[in-house]
């Protein structure tokens, strides 16, 4: 997959302009790049609601387009540009850095969560990315694409989530959809556990609701002729972080 386009560099603004932010953290990329994934994902098939695990799943429509294969300038094309760039989460809860230059297959991700006036920072690593022209569903074939990642050492979650473009070749139908596995992981600090175990659950809904809205947004606006938000500029200095 290491054809497919990519978000370019932001162009630069004499004397203004600050550089692209994933560059602030390629140390953690570089290190995220060697750490271990926190859970044992050999044995994920196994993992239930009955084994303490959460499984998750979210879907939202996207604009119709005709039967057959997906539209050049459509709305699954158009969806396919927002998960690659990682446009969708909100980014008043969840942004991610990343090498733009690194082909998605193996993308590690700095994800910086904010809650309240903290900002969290995790690795996070591309584990599958998803692409078939035509997966058998109970409505008919379905042309897919999309990647999932895993969480790594360090982060507060342990799991995998997934984020997948579904086209119905026989109706034109297209979804935006999310699949999570996840359970609680290791946090040391008490403050952070509790928080985390008063507030965890509703960020998760959050993240998933907001995310299929902004896809919702971001795939109209793209349909409009309006171009993506670039990836995020430096976060200010004065940001709390962990």
């Amino acid at each position: 997959m290491s054809n497919q386009p990519t978000a370019g560099p932001i162009p630069a603004r004499p004397g203004t302009a600050k550089p692209p932010a994933w560059e602030q953290y390629r140390a953690q990329l570089g290190a995220y790049a060697n750490a271990e994934v926190n859970y044992d994902f050999a044995r994920q098939s196994e993992y239930t609601g009955a084994t303490g695990w959460r499984l998750d799943d979210y879907a939202t429509d996207l604009p119709t387009e005709a039967p057959g294969p997906p539209e050049a300038a459509g709305s699954f094309a158009a969806a396919q540009n927002v998960l690659r760039r990682y446009a969708f989460p909100p980014p008043d809860l969840i942004t991610g850095y990343f090498d733009p230059a690194v082909p998605l297959e193996k993308r590690v991700m700095v994800l910086r969560a904010h809650f309240l006036v903290f900002n969290f920072y995790f690795g996070v690593r591309v584990s599958v990315v998803t692409d078939e022209a035509a997966r058998a569903a109970p409505s008919g074939p379905e042309r897919v694409w999309g990647y999932g990642y895993r969480t790594l050492e360090g982060h507060f979650e342990r799991g995998q989530i997934d984020f997948t473009i579904h086209k119905n070749l026989t109706t034109g139908a297209v979804q935006f959809r999310i699949h999570a596995v996840s359970q609680a992981g290791q946090i040391r600090n008490p403050f952070y556990w509790l928080g985390f175990k008063l507030f965890g659950r509703i960020l998760q809904r959050k993240f998933a609701r907001e995310s299929l809205r902004r896809m919702r947004e971001l795939v109209a606006a793209s349909l409009a002729g309006q171009p993506l938000p670039s990836q995020p500029l430096a976060v200010p200095s004065s940001s709390s972080s962990t």
